[in-house]
């Protein structure tokens, strides 16, 4: 029996990525981001997802794209990694794709250095890398992104003046 394997499919510029679906939770249209001091610089900053606050991940800066200033059409993808929620800014949502499992190729038979994918899709028109969301941040980013979101949390009772962060809600 032939198993299948599932992906949502973005673009940043002019370059298709995936992402298992298995990690993604729900695609939105941007919303407004609120910066999130002393947050890693690949965090561009924090979103309210019903009463959740979630990290925003720049994957432009961990890719060395140019940046890119964020549009109406952007969106975002809402994906879950086994420590927390995580979402990444893309261009555009595609489709959802359905493959052939033995048309998807793990990194350890192509380069087991490749740092954030996890593999690549094989396509009738070329190739599409897979990222890992488990990996996209270093283990210094999650520490220190842990920092500023617990500093970003209100404090009862201590006297601090820290606000919950206000953007508009992820639909």
């Amino acid at each position: 029996m032939m198993g299948f394997d599932h992906f949502v499919l973005f673009k940043l510029d002019d370059m298709q990525f995936a992402l298992p679906i298995s990690a993604v939770e729900r695609i939105a249209r941007s919303v407004e981001i609120t910066p999130l001091p002393k947050a890693p610089s690949i965090v561009l900053g924090v979103i309210n997802v019903q009463g959740r606050v979630v990290p925003v991940v720049d994957i432009r800066k961990r890719f060395s794209l140019p940046a890119k200033k964020m549009q109406l059409s952007d969106h975002i993808v809402l994906g879950k990694t086994s420590r927390r929620s995580i979402a990444i800014l893309v261009d555009s949502v595609l489709d959802i794709i359905e493959t052939a499992k033995h048309d998807v190729v793990g990194n350890d038979q192509i380069l087991s250095e490749m740092e954030y994918f996890q593999g690549v899709v094989k396509l009738k028109d070329g190739i599409l890398l897979v990222h890992d969301l488990e990996k996209l941040l270093s283990l210094e980013e999650e520490q220190s992104l842990d920092k500023a979101m617990e500093q970003a949390e209100p404090k009862t009772g201590k006297g601090k003046a820290n606000r919950k962060p206000q953007g508009k809600k992820a639909e």
